[in-house]
């Protein structure tokens, strides 16, 4: 929980960087409810009640969102979800680093995304790009 609070706080970092004042952060799970058998779920609550008192700080927090109430207003409509977040995220956040992999890789092969390998959180921020990145993806990095 305390290195996703730091990936977090990373993020929104990068986000305020980058020109987003305020970044809406989905904290992602496989679903929306909090769920004890799940804990990608228990640390989305968590991390958003962090939020709510002030340990992370400068962004709007929603979880646990299913990647598509993350994403699409229609979907988080369809589920009932009212959120300032949901269907907005400018950051999402993975539960672990398989799903991040994987999300990453769909959303540059399947969805076009453009994307680049920065690494936060070290004293200097480090490149890291994939043997399968092209020229743009390594420049964009």
């Amino acid at each position: 929980l305390e290195h996703k609070a730091d990936i977090v706080r990373n993020a929104i970092e990068l986000a305020q960087a980058i020109g987003v004042a305020r970044p809406k952060v989905a904290i992602l799970a496989a679903v929306e409810t909090v769920n004890a058998q799940m804990p990608a779920t228990l640390d989305a609550a968590a991390l958003c009640k962090m939020a709510d008192r002030g340990q992370i700080a400068g962004a709007e927090l929603d979880g646990p969102l299913a990647f598509d109430n993350a994403v699409s207003i229609a979907a988080a409509r369809i589920k009932g979800i009212e959120s300032r977040v949901a269907g907005q995220a400018d950051v999402l956040v993975v539960p672990d680093l398989e799903s991040g992999n994987m999300l990453a890789k769909q959303l540059e092969y399947l969805g076009g995304a453009a994307s680049a390998g920065l690494v936060l959180g070290a004293r200097v921020p480090i490149i890291l790009t994939s043997r399968a990145d092209g020229a743009e993806s390594r420049i964009a990095s």
